[in-house]
């Protein structure tokens, strides 16, 4: 009866332990999985995502204003006209009455065909409103390059996250591995009559409770995937698999000091600030101008006949200086954008100091993290070590069990802690990549990317 209980315990760990690994890779019935890079990631969630895409569209609506400004101050504007024409008129209707002269002449005909064109020779107001529309163009791409800047830092944090739940699913089938291998032992053990059928029960039950962990590692992992699919346009349905494991790597010590600077020339929605005030400024040197005179010049010249074939060359030249006297509306418009400019001014204050707390708060936890790095790889390693003295123990009959089944559950948690330190560090590399600006460079090369 022994044995036979023992060959079923044995049979049964070993399905599990099959049924627990994942699908190997083009599984019959199943298509090989995608494998994923963090790069691979980045790119394809800036091809997908929506906010990305309204910012591009955002931004080629900027440049067709900008184009019409251009043209409207800069290139003249042409236009020809032709007509045919057969009439009469009323001379009375006129006031034009005659003894013998008929009320009525005609009918006469006309044609003419005429090319006009202008162009403005002087014109400040205008000229400041194509350079206004050249910043707010400007603005745009960094509000674009913004947008992509946090779907970078979002699709990262995602990617960390399936990193993340890889690691603890790993961490549980190698914690079912060992557990079924103490069943072993406890069984052997029993069978030889050094242990009791409560050290049986025990590994049973710590088998059961990380069988059970396993599976939650799994799905939290498929979870995460798609979520992870989603975010990059994929199927949800879409077999993935993270060709970058979850790892530790150090950075550099740096002083924010030295980054500020840097990074208020590269954080894309600070220049999109700084662009919008040059907008504004411009603005209101178009409304001060508005006050200068304006010269343009028109003409036009073409055929005139009183039919086809009888036509005569005509034309016209002209020169047009336009003044303001009074304009109330200057004023209003002068107001309301020396309410923008200081507006702007204190967004620029703000997200100033909002930068210089972000690389402040990045390099805090940067530091941090790798500290707990470093004393959670410690625990791990101390917590494998009396693991492995606590099932020497109990191999040679010095202990039972509940030491191997707490050293199990201490060397859990170790395994946990070095995952939250990890990804809490890698986490932290993202946020200074965010916090500096140009984020998917950034993230890539704290990363190790070339």
């Amino acid at each position: 009866m022994r044995q036979a209980w023992r060959g079923a315990i044995l049979v049964g760990a070993a399905a599990i332990g099959a049924a627990a690994m994942l699908a190997p890779p083009g599984a019959a019935g199943q298509p090989a999985p995608y494998r994923l890079t963090l790069e691979d990631s980045i790119h394809k969630a800036l091809q997908a995502d929506l906010n990305v895409l309204v910012a591009g569209t955002e931004v080629e609506e900027d440049e067709g204003a900008r184009t019409r400004s251009s043209a409207a101050t800069l290139l003249p504007r042409v236009n020809a006209e032709t007509y045919a024409s057969v009439q009469n008129r009323n001379l009375r209707a006129f006031g034009i009455s005659f003894p013998g002269l008929p009320s009525v002449v005609g009918p006469f005909s006309n044609y003419d065909f005429r090319i006009y064109a202008q162009q403005k020779v002087v014109d400040l107001a205008s000229y400041r409103a194509l350079k206004a529309s050249e910043s707010v163009l400007a603005a745009g791409k960094m509000s674009e390059q913004d947008a992509r800047d946090v779907m970078v830092r979002v699709t990262a944090g995602l990617y960390l996250d399936a990193q993340s739940a890889a690691a603890r699913m790993d961490a549980a089938q190698t914690r079912v591995t060992d557990s079924t291998t103490l069943l072993n032992l406890a069984q052997d053990k029993h069978d030889a009559g050094t242990a009791t059928g409560v050290d049986v029960l025990r590994a049973q039950v710590q088998l059961a409770n990380d069988r059970q962990a396993l599976l939650e590692a799994e799905n939290a992992y498929k979870q995460t995937l798609l979520v992870l699919a989603r975010d990059l346009g994929m199927s949800p349905g879409t077999p993935l698999e993270l060709s970058e494991p979850l790892r530790y790597q150090p950075l550099a010590a740096q002083q924010p000091e030295a980054l500020l600077p840097e990074a208020l020339t590269t954080r894309a929605d600070y220049r999109a600030l700084a662009s919008q005030r040059q907008s504004l400024v411009e603005q209101q040197r178009a409304n001060r101008a508005r006050f200068y005179p304006e010269l343009s010049l028109s003409g036009n010249i073409g055929e005139l006949g009183r039919s086809i074939g009888s036509e005569q060359t005509t034309g016209l030249i002209q020169g047009q200086i336009d003044f303001t006297i009074f304009d109330r509306d200057r004023e209003g418009e002068a107001q309301q954008l020396a309410s923008r400019v200081k507006r702007v001014d204190e967004q620029i204050a703000d997200l100033r100091r909002g930068v210089e707390e972000d690389i402040r708060e990045a390099l805090l936890n940067l530091d941090s993290a790798a500290e707990q790095v470093s004393v959670a790889g410690e625990g791990q390693e101390l917590a494998e070590r009396e693991l492995k003295l606590a099932q020497d123990r109990f191999q040679t009959g010095m202990a039972n069990n509940v030491e191997v089944v707490t050293a199990q559950d201490e060397l859990a948690r170790a395994q946990e802690n070095y995952i939250l330190a990890v990804s809490s560090h890698v986490d932290a590399k993202y946020a200074l990549a965010r916090a500096l600006g140009d984020t998917e460079r950034n993230i890539l090369a704290f990363t190790g990317h070339p």
